[in-house]
């Protein structure tokens, strides 16, 4: 029988990873800018821990804390497709703004932004690229509202 071992990291809504963004295709309030501070959790997986009954040495996530602190830590998220796509860009021209592009904005689009970089940063990672996948992001708003992208 596989055993499979599970841990979480979570970087909590006081780590500071306070973005602004709109849905700008939503036709209630939140096609208006909105601002949080968001909660990523991470499920690792695994068959094999390693020689200190790890999934992953938390220790060793400092890159991928960067990475969260550069694309959410007082930024401006836009959708590449926003109509106000060059509003943002005078905004960030004038240092109004910390922008920073993407395919798409909401907690399930960061949710699968983060997944796929976390893969594509451990795939690189020894011991971690042989033996742990990331099972799940979920990124949170607040405690009411949050995105997960899995993977089946």
């Amino acid at each position: 029988m596989t055993r499979i071992t599970g841990s979480t990291k979570t970087y909590t809504h006081a780590q500071g990873l306070s973005c602004c963004f709109r849905q700008w295709r939503a036709k209630s309030h939140c096609n208006m800018l909105h601002g949080y501070s968001l909660q990523v959790e991470v499920e690792f997986e695994t068959e094999k821990v390693d020689d200190k009954n790890w999934v992953v040495d938390f220790g060793g996530l400092k890159e991928f804390k960067k990475y969260l602190e550069h694309l959410f830590d007082h930024t401006t998220i836009v959708d590449i497709d926003d109509p106000e796509a060059n509003t943002f860009k005078q905004m960030a021209d004038k240092k109004m703004i910390n922008i920073q592009w993407v395919n798409a904005v909401g907690c399930e689009a960061f949710s699968k932004l983060i997944l796929e970089w976390l893969v594509n940063w451990l795939e690189g990672q020894e011991p971690y690229s042989s033996r742990v996948i990331v099972k799940k992001v979920e990124v949170r708003e607040h405690g009411g509202n949050s995105g997960y992208t899995r993977v089946a």
